[in-house]
Parts: structure tokens; sequence; C-alpha cells
């Protein structure tokens, strides 16, 4: 018999939404900071001689995660297995990536749940219990360590876990974040890009525990969700966490998850290349699965949140939309209810295959007339095999309807593939990551991925696998293994970032950090879309010169404030594969804007600071 997973929404809009019935739910819970501080400058912090690096302990938030109940047999019918149409069964034809930086991460409890992120210069990287390293980013080297990241709020903040680090690339701020054990959800936002420097420290106490939490950038705020026993959307304040304002408030509302329960948690949006218009509801995606029963099918569940941040005294308004489907092909969702699901070689242990979830992140991108966003979760190959679903959905701009414009499953060979991430870039390229194990005889927990470009047959990661590091043992003390892992994209929007796990000699937790670019390919020749594009300011005009581009095809060129308000936007036609555009900016104030170039194909966001 089969056990099936759960897993839960919430939803989205972009530009204009379909007129829909918000969901009844309680009012707003307003959550105000209960302490505020500015750290110590991380560089006065980081230690000389770290201690020696051990799996300290096995992480007891499992507890938390109930596997679902709804139990279906073969003869049920297919519908409860995955489509076969979209089942990718070998390898993709173009030569494998190769890869551009490739370090060791930390080490840390089980599971170490590394997450990172690359800035301009640096990449940080946290792992659970929580331990805190940042690197060059062009040379790896480690530029500072912190053996204990609750360090930043209060020296009495242990090392708790559940970490998450982004960096906000719209206002050039580092965002990281852990839970505590008395239901805290702790922040900090650097206080410059400089991720050495110093830190606004922000506590907030969620209603309930907030196990899992996963953190978005969006225009109106950062977006968190979190497995607790009530459905809960929260939005930090992101404005006033910018500035240092201890007065930065949080607001949660909950929603009904429908005939799921146990293990749920959608994910919030998290804007790539562009914020999105500011007062654009932020979507949340979940799976659904057909064998819930109560009308469930195979698809993405979406739903947003729309918050008014009104001034205080006056208590913020947060909406959250009805929930909407859509359907994908069939799949299979389900998971071991001991959560024993990878095979190992030598071993009849099996690892925790993290079934029931969406997995980090759910990266959105805004392009011209339409809004995207890639997805990826679990699914059921075999008794003795997971692999990884993926789907790339689009939303219309005028209509605000959402729509699946590609899926697929991967799964090329015998191996299983699981905690994946899934990132787009500027050239629509994909790339997707991921932990691979089986039980041949070597095959050892390793780390991966592959990846497609924008004009590639839909539903097929057409590049050959690439291997980043390979595992040399097999973990037989618990079936734990990562619970997330993090693809990011680097500012300059084309080179990707990953950080996740695999074993090192007798199944030891190990972390890797790599970074890769996908090659745009023009016929049967493959070349990086090699444009450039500058934009300096002259007098009342900015200056966006663009050179080496693909094609003549029309690009739009506008610009942004940092809360994703559009100022100003064009249309222009290059000659030569070349364009110059004048943008006015007249009356504006001081300060940092965003400029956008492109078009249905690619884009390009460059920051720029006007006098």
């Amino acid at each position: 018999m089969k056990k099936f997973t759960l897993i839960l929404t919430a939803i989205c809009i972009a530009i204009s939404l379909p007129a829909q019935t918000p969901e009844p739910t309680s009012e707003v819970t307003v959550i105000p900071c209960s302490h505020f501080g500015i750290s110590r400058p991380l560089s006065e912090l980081f230690v000389t001689s770290p201690a020696k690096e051990t799996e300290i302990f096995e992480s007891r938030d499992r507890e938390n995660r109930k596997p679902q109940t709804f139990m279906f047999t073969a003869e049920d019918g297919p519908e409860y297995g995955n489509d076969p149409a979209t089942m990718q069964k070998s390898q993709g034809l173009k030569m494998p990536v190769t890869i551009i930086k490739n370090w060791a991460g930390q080490n840390g409890v089980l599971p170490p749940d590394p997450t990172g992120a690359a800035g301009l210069t640096h990449y940080i990287q946290l792992v659970n219990a929580t331990k805190f390293k940042i690197f060059n980013k062009s040379t790896g080297a480690q530029v500072g360590t912190i053996v204990n990241l609750g360090t930043l709020w209060n020296p009495d903040v242990g090392n708790l876990g559940d970490p998450i680090v982004l960096y906000d690339k719209y206002a050039d701020r580092w965002f990281l974040s852990q839970f505590g054990s008395g239901s805290q959800v702790y922040i900090a936002i650097s206080t410059t890009g400089d991720p050495t420097g110093t830190y606004y420290t922000y506590t907030f106490l969620s209603p309930q525990f907030p196990d899992y939490q996963k953190f978005s950038v969006w225009a109106d705020g950062y977006y968190m969700t979190s497995n607790q026993s009530s459905d809960k959307i929260f939005c930090f304040e992101r404005d006033k966490m910018l500035i240092g304002d201890a007065a930065a408030r949080s607001l949660s509302r909950t929603f009904s998850t429908g005939p799921v329960s146990n293990f749920f948690l959608p994910l919030p949006a998290d804007a790539d290349g562009q914020l999105p218009p500011l007062g654009t509801p932020c979507p949340f995606f979940a799976y659904s699965e057909n064998s819930w029963g109560s009308g469930a099918v195979d698809g993405v569940r979406i739903r947003t949140l729309t918050v008014n941040w009104l001034p205080a005294p006056t208590t913020p308004t947060a909406t959250v939309s009805a929930v909407i489907t859509v359907p994908t092909a069939a799949f299979d969702g389900t998971y071991n209810s001991g959560w024993n699901d990878i095979p190992q070689p030598g071993t009849t242990v099996k690892l925790d295959g993290i079934g029931g979830v969406v997995q980090f992140r759910a990266q959105w991108r805004k392009w011209v007339g339409y809004n995207s966003v890639v997805l990826n979760w679990p699914v059921r190959i075999s008794s003795t095999q997971r692999s990884i679903k993926w789907v790339e959905l689009r939303q219309n701009q005028s209509t605000g309807t959402w729509s699946l414009f590609q899926e697929g499953i991967y799964t090329p060979d015998a191996s299983s593939r699981w905690m994946g991430s899934i990132a787009m870039d500027d050239n629509g390229s994909i790339s997707l990551c991921y932990a691979k194990s089986s039980s041949a005889t070597g095959n050892y927990p390793s780390l991966a991925f592959t990846g497609r470009i924008a004009s590639d047959p839909p539903g097929q990661m057409s590049f050959g696998e690439t291997v980043a590091f390979l595992g040399t043992g097999s973990q037989t003390i618990t079936n734990r293994f990562g619970d997330y892992s993090q693809t990011s994209l680097d500012p300059d929007g084309i080179t990707f970032w990953h950080t996740g796990e695999y074993l090192g000699p007798g199944g030891a937790t190990r972390t890797r950090i790599y970074s890769f670019q996908l090659p745009t390919i023009i016929g049967v020749e493959e070349n990086f879309n090699n444009a450039q594009f500058s934009v300096y300011q002259s007098g009342t005009n900015l200056i966006v010169n663009g050179n080496e581009l693909l094609n003549n095809n029309s690009i739009v060129v506008d610009l942004f404030d940092v809360q994703g308000k559009q100022l100003s936007g064009k249309t222009v036609t290059p000659a030569d594969r070349k364009v110059l555009a004048n943008i006015s900016i007249a009356g504006l104030a001081r300060g940092t804007y965003l400029v956008r170039v492109g078009n249905e194909k690619f884009q390009k966001v460059i920051k720029v600071m006007i006098d």
C-alpha cells in the first residue's frame, strides 16, 4: 500500500488578479518587534581557531512533521502514479556544464540544512545549530567564522535551527534568520552591503513554534511560512527593517489547508531579477495530490497575501485570497511513513527524502508581459527510487491568470535524486541542483545538477548531469539527511550558486558550495550571452548603453525605485546589436534606483546611484 504526503498552498498574483473571494480567516495578528539592537561588527566576532566541526546531535524538529495517512493501492488506477509522458529517462545530450567555483562548506548537526547566498563580493553560508561563515566569492577563501550566530542578537541566544540566508540585492543588504526555542523568529539585516559589518537585529514572537521557516524578498516585506499547528502566512515590514527602525512590525494571517494536515508548508514567492510593482500581492505555492480526496487534483495550489502597512496606531490590513489550483500531469507524491526513502550502498538504512513540501526556493521573476515561477518537489518512482518533479508556471500580467508552461520528472537512470533546489537566470535558463544516491556500489550520497536553456523542448533538462562532488560513505546511525538546500542567483544574473549536503567517509555529514553558468545555445554553437550594459548619470538623465546583444529585437528600458515602484519606461529598438537610451531623472531624490533592460527572452537589472 502507498502512504501519501501532504502539502499546502497559498496564492499568487502579479499585476492584476481575476476577481476572487477572500478566504474567511481570523483577524490579522500584528506582532511588534520584541527586541531590537545593533550588533557589534562581525569582524570583531570572528574566531581565529574554530573548534573542530563534528556532528553534535540529531535535531528533534522532525517530531513536528507527521506523515500523511491517505492510503491507496495499485487498484486505484494509474492516476495515482507518474504520467510517463513527463518522465525524462535519459541524460540531456549537451555537454555537462563546467563548475566555476567549488569549495568545502561547514558541517553541522543532523540535518545540516545548509543555506547560502552570493552578494557582490562575498558568499555567506549558515548551517543548522548555527554556524556562520563568510567567504570571498572570487577565491573561496574564508573571510571569517562565527561559531554562534545567536551572538548577533544577544550573548544568551544560542545556536538554534533552520537558518536562512538571503541577499536582498535591491537594497544591497544581507538577511539572516533562525528560530528560537521559545517560538522566537530572529532576523538580522546588515546595516550596509558589507557582510562583515554591523547588523540590525530584530526578535519577533510567533504565536506558535515556527518550525521549518522559509523566507522570501518582496517589495513590501520579507514573507515567511513555517510548519505550525495552524496555517499562517507572515510578513515583516521590510522598509523599516532596512533602516533600523525599532518600530518595525510583523503580521500574520491564518488560512485553511483544506484536505491536508500534519507537515504542511507553502513557499512564498522570492523575487529575483526585479522586484514586483509595489502593492503586488505575494503569491504562495504548494503542490496538491489527488490522493487527498475532497476533490483534490494533482497540481500546484496558489494563494496570495495582500498587505497594507497602515501607519501606527492603525492596524495594518492583510487579506488571504481564495485558493486556485493549476493542474499538472499525474504524479506520485507518496513517501514512506517512517521517512525511509533513499537507498544507499552497502546498507539497508534509507535516508529521509523530505516528502510533502515544495522545496526551497520558489523563485519568482517578472518578464515582459508575464511573470514566472519555478518549483520542484519529490516524487516516488518505485519502492527503491525517488526523484524530482519540476514545473514552470507563468502568469499573464493583464489578466492575473496562472497557467502551466512546462513540467518534467527528472529520472534519467536508477539513482534517486532528492533535496532539489531550482532557479532561472536572466536568459530564462533553468538549473536544477540536488543530491543523488542509490544502492549500487560506490554511488554514495553526492551532489549534482543539470539544466536547460529557454529554447529547449519543454519539460527537458538538456544538459548532461554534472557531479559537483562525489560522496564517499553511507550514513547508518540515522535516516536523517538534509531538510533543504539552496540555489541562489548571483547579482550578475547568470551565475548560479548552490549549497547542499553530501556524505563523507563513514557517512560523515558534509556540505559543499559551488557555482556555474548555463551557456546560451546559438544554433549548434555554445556561447555565453555576452550582452553588456552600462548605466551612468549625465545631468538630469541616465544613459543606458548596451552592446553585443544577441539580436536587434526590441527591448524595454524601465526605471524603478528600491520598493519596486515603476517610475518610467520605454521600448527601444537596437541597431547593429547595440542600443543607446536616455531616462529622465529630473525631480528624483538622491538615492538608489534600479534600471531594467530586456524582453521576453532575457533581462538585466542594474543598480544605480542618483546624485
